[in-house]
């Protein structure tokens, strides 16, 4: 695959008809082929708009996942609710909102399909363009699992990671088996664990957030192993994306080893759209054979962006790692949850054409 400079997270807004589908067929008034339906269609659309904006490669918005994680609760026997188990969340103005999680690991895990290779097949069908596909890191699981409640399936948290693992590790290799030939790793807990806060979340649910990250790589590695002739891996580390909210700060500093050295993932998505990522210079112990992209442009927030600012940031970014090392795209998706960002729903298009306009303008 060659280098895309005009990158994209993944996730989409979803069409309303989409979300109104969705809400029918959980009050079983829309039977599963309607559902199905209905997710074409909010595809074909999605996959359109990115078209028209020129951005680098297209995805399928992730139209049909509830949450950009829940392709594994959806494929996979052993997810439920389970009441008491929360999250928080900060608005933009740091207020803290506690919020259920959506499922949690009730028994052992049993596969009922593949989580994404019917994404990528549909996606590949409907477009030219270069494609991707999303995944969730195998320790972003950490958020599904509930102390006294999942212990009734797996005797340790390191036993349920290595089931996920394996199970994400066979996914890979039907991807790469279909043709897929990008495939990203989203890990908001990577940039969870930068904030002290979120520490004390991973703990109480028996993590050890100082080795979560280091754990995750090591994870991730054996998944991508003996693929990278035939795939290009990404990484994405975000600080979570919820309704305009977010789930930790930090720079990268502190993590730099990990994600910008030890992983095997060639391509580094890293969100930079405030000042809570902090500043670029951990940019600069990233490994030779990598690339990173700069998530700059904020889905979190309606402001637009000019290309005069989006191209000093490049700039600044390039005093730490040589602009041929470095590509561009949104800061995340625009709905890693279903319901979305509350942004204008046109406004994701506009975003998507200014990242395709300024990876132009500095790249050619």
């Amino acid at each position: 695959m060659c280098l895309i400079r005009a990158d994209n997270i993944g996730s989409m807004l979803r069409p309303p008809t989409l979300l109104a589908a969705r809400q029918q067929h959980a009050n079983g008034s829309l039977d599963d082929r309607a559902l199905r339906e209905a997710e074409d269609r909010a595809v074909d659309f999605c996959i359109a708009v990115q078209e028209l904006t020129g951005i680098g490669v297209v995805t399928d918005g992730e139209m049909r996942r509830n949450v950009f994680a829940s392709s594994l609760a959806q494929a996979v026997e052993g997810f439920g609710p389970v009441a008491g188990n929360t999250v928080d969340w900060f608005t933009m103005e740091g207020k803290k909102e506690t919020s259920p999680v959506t499922v949690g690991l009730t028994s052992k895990m049993k596969r009922k399909r593949h989580l994404s290779s019917e994404e990528f097949v549909y996606l590949r069908a409907q477009t030219r363009r270069p494609t991707k596909i999303t995944i969730p890191s195998p320790t972003m699981y950490a958020y599904y699992w509930v102390p006294g409640v999942s212990t009734a399936a797996y005797p340790t948290t390191a036993a349920y990671l290595a089931d996920v693992t394996d199970i994400l590790r066979d996914e890979v290799e039907e991807l790469v088996r279909l043709g897929c030939d990008y495939i990203q790793f989203d890990a908001p807990e990577f940039g969870m664990v930068l904030d002290p806060h979120q520490q004390a979340w991973f703990a109480s649910k028996g993590f050890d957030p100082k080795r979560l990250v280091h754990d995750g790589i090591e994870m991730m590695n054996a998944i991508m192993k003996g693929y990278h002739d035939r795939c290009t891996f990404g990484l994405h580390v975000c600080r979570g994306n919820d309704a305009n909210r977010y789930m930790g700060k930090g720079g990268y500093a502190a993590i730099a080893e990990e994600i910008l050295r030890r992983t095997d993932a060639k391509v580094l998505l890293l969100e930079y759209d405030d000042e809570r990522s902090g500043d670029f210079s951990p940019l600069g112990r990233t490994a030779e054979d990598k690339i990173v992209c700069l998530g700059l442009i904020t889905t979190k927030r309606p402001r637009e962006e000019t290309e005069v600012e989006v191209i000093a940031r490049i700039h600044e970014a390039a005093k730490y790692l040589p602009l041929d090392r470095l590509t561009l795209s949104t800061q995340c998706g625009f709905a890693s949850v279903a319901k979305g960002n509350n942004i204008p729903f046109e406004l994701q298009e506009r975003k998507l054409a200014l990242v395709a306009r300024v990876a132009k303008a500095v790249w050619g």
